[in-house]
């Protein structure tokens, strides 16, 4: 297994992917294709996890349900709360994390679901080094903590393929609410995604994103604040370099299927490669409540390329190189990432 992005830097280990349809004893040509996979990766920034997931759909994708069960053990950079923080007040923090997620959606109507989903998180925070603005900084729950959301979910998905999407309409709202008798500190978080895809013609397809998570509560544990930037959107920011109450993000990307027309075919080595190009733009910011204004957004754009390693289920390897803003004497913010799977 081999990836890369900027929280990281380069990732390798082991990775194992089995994809399976789930109704294979009386098998219908509507039912997506289920996954389960398992990572265990190391990191060049010195960084370890463990990651078993799975993605089950049942005949006619009447059930949808998810696991993840996950260990980490990740020194990261943090630096400061809001979206001014600066690039050498940065502190290295050690984190380890433990993290189990239960999901579970019934079918309602053809592409309606419905469901309930269970997320448990427990973080242990180390001060790694005596500079940057971490050990000065006065946070809520700075050594750690837990908390344990009880959520309801609701989604509409009409796409065409869950993978690589060419049409269609994806969103989806989650509430959930961290009981005090199974948390440190009442919670309550919300968080919408939604995605559009339009055909443009056979090979090109332009899809839009949008993405909103907001969390509240008297007490506010720094590390479950919203943090601006992924490899899935806002690309090229550092995880966490901006984090705040809540955050709103949105992007269009442009995809070009091509197949060159190649065969390889040497040694052990049997195929014919088709790909995708991409590019992509967008903006987003952080915000405390009742203080989110326009001229706080900040830019997105970038390249990429996708490796089709599966046809029939168009699963794909992709790159993505992507830009940010430029604070005042500081580099352009930017990031390459390597990962499996397209960013929505």
């Amino acid at each position: 297994m081999l990836g890369y992005s900027p929280e990281k830097g380069l990732e390798l280990g082991v990775a194992a992917l089995y994809s399976y349809y789930g109704d294979k004893k009386n098998p219908s040509p509507f039912t997506r294709n289920s996954t389960a996979s398992l990572l265990a990766t190391f990191t060049t920034n010195k960084q370890f996890k463990i990651d078993l997931r799975t993605d089950n759909w049942t005949r006619n994708n009447d059930w949808h349900i998810k696991t993840n069960v996950r260990y980490h053990d990740f020194p990261v950079y943090f630096y400061g709360l809001g979206d001014t923080t600066h690039y050498a007040d940065r502190s290295l923090v050690g984190n380890q994390r433990y993290k189990l997620l239960a999901e579970a959606e019934r079918r309602i109507t053809s592409h309606f679901y419905a469901g309930l989903s269970v997320t448990y998180q427990h973080d242990v925070f180390t001060q790694d080094e005596n500079k940057g603005i971490y050990p000065e900084t006065a946070l809520v729950d700075k050594e750690g903590g837990y908390a344990t959301f009880l959520g309801v979910t609701a989604i509409y998905d009409n796409r065409d393929n869950q993978n690589y999407c060419t049409l269609g309409t994806y969103a989806r709202l989650t509430m959930a609410y961290a009981p005090q008798f199974l948390s440190k500190h009442p919670l309550w978080r919300m968080e919408v995604k939604a995605s559009k895809f339009f055909r443009i013609s056979q090979r090109s397809t332009l899809g839009v994103n949008g993405y909103g998570q907001s969390l509240q509560g008297k007490t506010l544990p720094f590390y479950l604040l919203p943090e601006l930037g992924s490899d899935n959107i806002m690309r090229g920011y550092y995880t966490g370099r901006y984090r705040d109450q809540n955050y709103l993000a949105a992007q269009a990307e442009y995809r070009y299927y091509f197949d060159p027309k190649m065969h390889i075919n040497m040694w052990f080595i049997d195929m014919k490669p088709t790909f995708a190009l991409a590019a992509f733009a967008g903006t987003g910011t952080v915000f405390s409540n009742r203080n989110f204004a326009l001229d706080r957004l900040k830019p997105n754009y970038g390249l990429g390329i996708r490796y089709f390693y599966d046809k029939h289920t168009r699963l794909t390897v992709r790159l993505d190189y992507g830009w940010g803003e430029k604070r005042t004497g500081e580099k352009r913010q930017s990031g390459f990432y390597l990962s499996v799977s397209e960013a929505f």
